[in-house]
């Protein structure tokens, strides 16, 4: 009964939570080699290097079916910051306030600019760790003040090193800042599309070029996927989901032996009583009937104490990925859950059910 218990409310569990648990780990996957993230830009030779994405581009791309969102980026790929007398090189990222989304990045100290920057085209900027590192000596540099060119920025916040790569050593700024005030930006030639799931991913990849091209020219657009990482991340998933849904089944394969054991035991511990009732004119249907009703009644019963433990997961699952799913999924992953502890509560008693059935009244009597 515990092993059916467990196994139901493992079903409930991931069947219910599986839609949000994975949207939750495909938004993370910085770590993963952004198997989601897919990077649209123009060659920076000529003659593209030139070319900039329309503001109707970007929102077109954004509507596309499967795509969590999209981000424009300028780039300037070396210019220099005065500090306490020193001037250093390095690599400038004009972006928008949907740029830290996409990217899957998360601030280790002070916090993003977003659309109020944007919009008001502030001096504001945010600093990979190790470019912090190297200006200030450490990385506690929010609040501070930067001459980036002719201008004073000031920092509001710090990238979290985990799985940035070279972007530790880049700086941000808003995209609209950067356009007015950075001399030698590139133009807004990169787009970094997020999807929501792989799966999105092949979708979304061969429909982009075709939205480019009903708002302007695609000469020189390159779409860049990183198809290796995304057949890693899963074949990671697909085992993970093997693992899981193979322990479920084990589980419920060993609730179901354990109750075909139990009738047994049943069947040989009553086999006297089994030939009373047979002399006394109970027929062989009557008989199966009772031990099968047995059998049913021990799965379901446990169907239901881990129908009331896969609702706990549920509730904490949900409280720890703050989402939670719609209740109707969850009464549906229920009464499925009792139709597979029906089924196999009959599977499990139909062999004891049988084998009392078709005892001999004499020999049971007789039994001891």
């Amino acid at each position: 009964m515990l092993a059916i218990a467990l196994g139901t409310a493992g079903f409930i569990t991931i069947v219910t939570m599986g839609r949000d648990l994975k949207k939750n780990f495909t938004h993370d996957l910085e770590v993963l080699g952004k198997a989601t993230l897919i990077k649209v830009y123009f060659e920076f030779r000529p003659p593209f290097q030139h070319q900039r994405f329309n503001t109707s581009t970007l929102d077109a791309i954004r509507r596309l079916p499967g795509v969590r969102t999209a981000s424009l980026v300028a780039r300037n790929p070396w210019t220099y910051i005065n500090s306490q007398g020193l001037q250093y090189g390095f690599s400038l990222l004009g972006v928008d306030q949907f740029f830290w989304e996409v990217n899957g990045m998360t601030p280790q100290k002070g916090k993003f600019f977003n659309s109020e920057a944007q919009a008001g085209h502030q001096r504001t900027c945010v600093l990979g760790p190790e470019l912090a590192r190297t200006i200030f000596g450490h990385d506690n540099v929010v609040g501070k003040k930067l001459q980036i060119q002719n201008d004073l920025y000031q920092v509001t916040g710090v990238l979290n090193a985990v799985g940035i790569g070279d972007l530790a050593h880049f700086a941000f700024i808003p995209l609209s800042t950067a356009q007015d005030r950075i001399n030698g930006i590139t133009p807004a030639n990169r787009i970094y599309v997020r999807c929501r799931t792989w799966e999105d991913v092949y979708k979304v990849a061969p429909l982009i070029p075709q939205v480019v091209d009903a708002s302007q020219h695609v000469q020189g657009l390159k779409v860049e996927v990183a198809w290796e990482q995304l057949s890693r991340v899963k074949a990671v998933a697909w085992w993970v989901e093997l693992f899981i849904y193979s322990s479920i089944a084990a589980t419920l394969i060993l609730g179901g032996v354990g109750i075909t054991t139990v009738m047994l035991a049943a069947v040989r511990s009553r086999t006297r009583e089994i030939g009373l009732k047979k002399a006394m004119g109970a027929e062989d249907q009557a008989i199966m009937a009772q031990f099968l009703t047995e059998a049913v009644c021990l799965s379901l019963g446990a169907s239901l104490v881990g129908s009331v433990l896969g609702l706990v997961c549920v509730e904490v699952t949900s409280f720890m990925i703050k989402s939670h799913p719609g209740q109707g999924l969850f009464f549906l992953c229920v009464i499925l859950g009792l139709l597979l502890a029906l089924g196999l509560g009959v599977a499990a008693g139909l062999y004891p059910s049988l084998r009392a059935s078709r005892m001999e009244v004499v020999s049971a009597i007789r039994y001891e």
